[in-house]
């Protein structure tokens, strides 16, 4: 090396002439060091060599040269890039291990020979890192698997690496053949337009600045900076992998001799490639220079002005001025002239580089990801590769990958705007690794870079929604209807859209899917325009109450249908699905569960059903609630529609599953406890009967008007408060069901006036919160300032809850919370910052507790002291 670097400086070598000897050098170490472990593990009985006197001939091990040691273009301080294969069948294994292994271990003290420093230095510094997919590749790889790999995963910058390939150490026979059958891989015989457009992204994902800031000397990296030796490797290299099937002169490794192929075959003009010729031999030279300093690995100009005077006249320039005129002359040019490559195609990155080819990170699209915003951009651009590589399904197939190249810089874009970048991220890789293709959604990203702006959003903001991205990718088809990001419509109109998606489904199972399908788009749809702020807390709880009740009507019908195929209809019969709960006052959010209560009716006169294995209505009715039950919970491709709690029917557990008209009506008359009036007073029809409906609902208005004892109702309310205060302890306030002052503090204010005031004022009732709230204000049956005080507090918790339980599944932790979530908490709320949004918690909190303390504690207690008395 230092007789090379001799002759260089002294100029007595050309720059060909440097490289290739220092090429030749790495090939004997290479030879020598192969011979030697091969020997070496004949010697322990591991192998049988074919030549004992030539240990590689027929050994089956196989050492490419990439790079610069593959187009004999070295430098003196380069890493030698290579990739070890071997062929199992080739070999002649007697050892103990797998074969595997021992060649891992013979890779390894190859790797060794030369890499380690010793008293008298270091042979090269070596990297294996341009194998197969070197993330989950061991050291050294099968040819078997090689093949299939390239084959299927192969990525064109795969191909413009292996244009450089060369055999330089191993079996020349096995070595030989293997570089014949990626020549096809390589060298493909038409023009793959869509190769040519991936081609063009990854040169578009570097970003090519035209004009601008000048470039400056002191630190300039001249192999990966602007204008640099790259540069003009890729200029040659893509138009190569373009020509190179169909023109068999393009198929040469050298970076100059490439150049010259171009533009004797007038792909390029003559003027450019001396341009590039010229800037090449400069970079090249001024690259040996640096590195003949100190031997270090280096492509960085110095930035100290006196090592910069060292330098220029280390490259026989009569100054520093002329050194940094020259220098900045060839810069600017190579930067022109790679500026127009594929000038037509706009630049993909607006931020910097973003390059995700080879078997590393690249540094300058590390430093792009991080002046983005992502703090672990390594981890980043590791995955992102990981990607290009087939890791994931989704990317498996070559079309997918060229998609991806396209898009993601976009992506980049749209997650670099949420408020926790890399958490985003994070959401989309694993929403990426659920999917079973990738060409479908890429293409939709495509052509809709507006969706792609949105997953990005919810990937940053809401995870709950990212999860149910992750399982149902098809949602973001419903994104492209006309009327998306509208208000949804009303139950009438919902109901109708579901019948229309129905009409399709010519069996049961197809009505279970369908119904999925459009129950979750319908879901999806209220997420994203709850977290866009398009509907407010209220409107979200309403939209959800209605598409459930859709559901229930459209089903229930379906579910009678197929249930009477084989046992008929009960001769007069009728039946209705009572809502109770969140369901019941249309208060529902994303995660509630439906409580529910069927009851039924018949003439006494009815015995049986009328089909061909009749039943008796009493069973009759409660298989047919069962079957419902089963249609709204059971887990198909689609997913489920809801969870269904029947607990609240009479006698609970302990009783039918469906209630008969009398029986419903006598219990809630005879046995009813106050919670399961209070539990009434949000009792709704909401399928089933009109006619049946209309005495189901007599029922419910005259149990809730009766006259009630004072005394026991408050005493009753808050005992059942008190108890469920010990069970459903609230440790944070986001828990603002069961916080004091919460929810359930002011529904049952909300319940209590009802059951309390019923009888005088039967225009209170209603089953929703809010309404009955209002309306017991007006009537005058609490203070106004106490109403309005539990309304402010009502809106605030449902707010929250809303948002909570549409972007998260589990509890809110505002200190590892996404700050979008918090920016889409806050707006919700209608106030201006985090901070105002905890202190109206704390407050609202206080105010309201202290109303049900006034309003059912103390008088209860009061009215329990006095009966004492």
């Amino acid at each position: 090396a230092l007789g090379v670097a001799l002759a260089d400086v002294a100029g007595a070598w050309n720059l060909a002439q440097v490289t290739g000897a220092l090429s030749d050098l790495a090939d004997a170490a290479l030879t020598a060091a192969a011979a030697f472990v091969l020997r070496q593990a004949a010697g322990t009985g591991a192998f049988h060599l074919a030549d004992g006197a030539d240990p590689v001939r027929g050994s089956g091990l196989v050492i490419l040269g990439m790079g610069k040691l593959g187009a004999r273009e070295l430098n003196y301080s380069s890493d030698i890039d290579l990739i070890v294969f071997y062929d199992h069948e080739k070999l002649v294994y007697t050892g103990k291990r797998s074969v595997q292994e021992c060649i891992i271990g013979l890779t390894k003290e190859l790797v060794r020979i030369l890499d380690e420093r010793t008293a008298d230095g270091y042979v090269f510094r070596t990297d294996l890192r341009l194998r197969p997919d070197p993330g989950s590749t061991p050291p050294a790889v099968a040819l078997v698997a090689a093949e299939a790999y390239y084959e299927g995963f192969g990525q064109n910058w795969e191909r413009a690496a292996m244009i450089k390939a060369r055999q330089v150490a191993g079996d020349a026979e096995t070595g030989s053949a293997f570089l014949r059958f990626l020549r096809p891989f390589i060298w493909r015989k038409s023009l793959d337009f869509a190769a040519i457009s991936d081609i063009h992204s990854i040169k578009r994902q570097i970003n090519a600045h035209k004009g601008g800031r000048s470039i400056a000397v002191a630190g300039h990296n001249v192999k990966l900076g602007r204008g640099g030796i790259r540069e003009i490797e890729f200029f040659a290299q893509t138009q190569q992998l373009i020509w190179g099937g169909r023109q068999p002169q393009m198929r040469v490794s050298g970076t100059i001799a490439a150049l010259n192929a171009l533009a004797e075959a007038g792909h390029v003009a003559s003027e450019v490639v001396a341009d590039l010729d010229a800037a090449y031999r400069y970079l090249r030279t001024l690259e040996h220079r640096l590195q003949m300093i100190d031997d270090k690995q280096t492509q960085t100009m110095p930035s100290d002005p006196g090592q910069l005077a060292e330098l220029a006249a280390f490259m026989a320039a009569p100054s520093l001025e002329g050194f940094t005129a020259d220098l900045t002359g060839h810069l600017q040019i190579v930067e022109r002239h790679y500026a127009h490559l594929f000038e037509d195609s706009p630049a993909l990155s607006t931020h910097g580089n973003l390059v995700f080819t080879g078997g590393e990170n690249d540094p300058e699209t590390v430093h792009t990801i991080t002046e983005m915003g992502f703090a672990n951009a390594d981890a980043v651009c590791s995955t992102i590769r990981g990607w290009h590589h087939g890791r994931v399904r989704a990317t498996r197939s070559t079309r997918a990958r060229e998609l991806l190249t396209e898009l993601t810089p976009a992506l980049l874009s749209a997650l670099a705007t949420t408020a926790a970048p890399d958490d985003a991220f994070m959401r989309f890789d694993e929403f990426l690794s659920r999917l079973p293709a990738g060409v479908p959604l890429f293409s939709l990203f495509y052509t809709n870079p507006s969706l792609l702006e949105l997953v990005a959003e919810i990937m940053g903001d809401a995870p709950l929604l990212a999860e149910q991205l992750a399982r149902h990718t098809t949602l973001l088809d419903s994104v492209l209807q006309a009327h998306f990001f509208e208000k949804p419509p009303p139950l009438a109109e919902l109901e109708a859209e579901l019948a229309r998606a129905l009409t399709e489904a010519d069996d049961f199972q197809l009505v279970l899917d369908v119904s999925r399908r459009w129950a979750n788009d319908r879901k999806f749809q209220v997420g994203v325009l709850t977290l866009r702020n398009v509907i407010e807390a209220f409107e979200a709880a309403g939209a959800l109450s209605d598409i459930a009740q859709a559901v229930l009507r459209r089903l229930g019908a379906s579910v009678e249908d197929e249930f009477a195929r084989a046992h008929g209809h009960v001769p007069g019969g009728a039946w209705v699905i009572l809502a109770m709960g969140k369901a019941g006052g249309r208060e529902m959010s994303a995660t509630s569960d439906l409580d529910l209560i069927l009851v039924y009716d018949c003439p006494p006169e009815a015995e049986e059903s009328d089909g061909p294995r009749p039943l008796a209505p009493a069973p009759w009715f409660a298989r047919l609630t069962q079957r419902l039950v089963n249609a709204l919970t059971a887990k198909t491709g689609e997913g489920t529609l809801y969870e269904v709690d029947m607990r609240l029917r009479p006698s609970g557990n302990s009783g039918p599953i469906a209630s008969s008209l009398e029986a419903f009506r006598r219990y809630q008359e005879e046995a009813a406890w106050t919670w399961e009036h209070m539990a009434l007073t949000r009792a709704r029809v909401v399928a089933g009967d009109a006619a049946l409906a209309q005495k189901v609902e007599a029922i419910i208005t005259e149990t809730l008007t009766k006259p009630r004892d004072p005394a026991k109702l408050l005493a009753d309310v808050s005992d059942m408060r008190a108890r469920m205060a010990k069970e459903h302890k609230a440790t944070t306030p986001w828990e603002v069901k069961h916080l004091r002052g919460g929810l359930v503090d002011i529904e049952f204010i909300a319940q209590t006036l009802q059951l309390a005031h019923g009888a005088a004022h039967p225009e209170i009732l209603s089953t929703n919160t809010a309404e009955a709230l209002e309306r017991a204000t007006h009537a005058g049956l609490m203070e106004r300032a106490d109403g309005t005080t539990l309304l402010e507090a009502l809106l605030l918790w449902s707010a929250v809850q809303t948002v909570l339980r549409q972007t998260i599944a589990g509890a809110f932790d505002e200190q590892l919370a996404p700050r979008g979530l918090k920016d889409v908490l806050v707006r919700a709320s209608g106030l201006t910052d985090f901070k105002s949004l905890t202190d109206r918690m704390e407050d609202c909190s206080k105010a309201a507790h202290e109303v049900f303390q006034r309003l059912i504690d103390q008088p209860a207690a009061l009215l329990l002291k006095t009966k004492d008395d």
